[in-house]
């Protein structure tokens, strides 16, 4: 059974998932860097090259590798909610959580970070309003339960989701 973290860009779905997976003992996986060692290339050359819908097609088929195969925690990328497949895949192989953070927060988190394409627009701010209005709906169909990211620390965030994990009788074996 796997873990699963969703949640708009920026909202600490590798940093967190990976602290949890260290927590667990289980294997971490971050489904864009699983995606582009497959396509041998950057998802942002991927997308330019072949366009967005054959760029998730193979995220379809990596999010569905990962998420049938052994216990794990698994960070997606941001807009992997985008397909009804891809919820409905998540949700009934594992825990989704979604790491829930307001387009205020990520534009602080965010507002330096130069490699994010999807902000490298003239209104980064009105883009990510935008973002969360229309992912914000299909994270929560995702996701069994969510987390609010405001201030937390790392692993005070950790400590929350495990706590939700084991409440709901949701936590996977230890490999």
């Amino acid at each position: 059974m796997s873990i699963t973290l969703v949640g708009m860009p920026g909202s600490g779905k590798t940093t967190v998932g990976r602290q949890l997976a260290r927590r667990l003992g289980l294997p971490f996986f971050d489904s864009d860097h699983v995606i582009e060692e497959r396509l041998g290339c950057s998802i942002r050359e991927y997308f330019a090259r072949e366009g967005e819908a054959s760029f998730r097609d193979v995220e379809q088929q990596v999010l569905a590798e990962l998420a049938q195969g052994p216990s794990c925690v698994i960070a997606t990328g941001g807009g992997a909610v985008l397909r009804e497949a891809n919820r409905a895949c998540l949700r009934a192989t594992g825990q989704v959580v979604y790491l829930r953070s307001s387009p205020e927060e990520l534009y602080r988190r965010l507002r330096h970070d130069t490699t994010r394409p999807l902000l490298q627009v003239a209104d980064p701010m009105a883009k990510l309003r935008e973002l969360y209005e229309q992912r914000d709906p299909l994270y929560r169909e995702a996701a069994h339960f969510q987390v609010e990211t405001g201030r937390p620390s790392v692993p005070r965030l950790v400590n929350m989701i495990l706590m939700q994990l084991e409440l709901s009788g949701g936590l996977p074996p230890a490999a």
